[in-house]
């Protein structure tokens, strides 16, 4: 006789969501309250979100830093693609327009925002790229989701969700702003 296995739902092809809507607004307001704490309030602070999700988590942190500091951080949005050491092996991207502040970032704390940190190579490009563009008297990083696996001496400063993960599981960020929802999925071997 053959074995019988079970159908593959929806929810076996997609993962196993680690972080729902309401774990990633608490993460980033604990974020927030932490950005707020180690700089002593938002004044003079440039958030840098890095494409695509990155931005609209530095978009989110500008708002709940607002609400909770009644301080107006500035957005800045930092491409990383031609910063990157893989164009080699990844050629086709599509770069993004970066942009900073009228006043520009010389001399400000920079907080770069990612929504993933694995190997650490976007966080370098990332740093390159704002180097380009001014002298920053301190960078700082957040991250939504750190899953371990650096390649390069790079630490986070403020993280919404440590989850270890092996090199061949996946993990994706869901966004409103991108994907109608707001989830971290944890998806099995690549």
């Amino acid at each position: 006789m053959g074995q019988s296995y079970p159908q593959s739902t929806e929810r076996d092809a997609r993962g196993k969501e680690v972080l729902g809507g309401d774990d990633i607004a608490r993460s980033l307001t604990r974020i927030a309250y932490e950005i707020i704490e180690r700089n002593k309030g938002a004044r003079g602070l440039v958030i840098a979100g890095i494409p695509t999700r990155g931005e609209y988590l530095a978009r989110r942190l500008i708002e709940r830093i607002k609400e909770v500091s009644g301080e107006q951080a500035d957005l800045a949005i930092i491409d990383t693609t031609m910063f990157r050491d893989d164009l080699h092996r990844h050629p086709i991207r599509t770069p993004h327009p970066s942009s900073i502040p009228a006043g520009g970032i010389d001399a400000r704390v920079v907080v770069l925002v990612d929504d993933v940190l694995y190997t650490g190579r976007t966080i370098k490009a990332a740093l390159d790229a704002l180097g380009s563009l001014g002298r920053a008297d301190s960078v700082q990083l957040a991250i939504l989701v750190d899953r371990g696996h650096r390649e390069l001496p790079i630490r986070p400063d403020f993280v919404g969700k440590n989850l270890p993960t092996s090199r061949e599981e996946t993990v994706k960020i869901l966004l409103t702003e991108t994907d109608g929802k707001d989830a971290v999925i944890l998806g099995g071997h690549s």
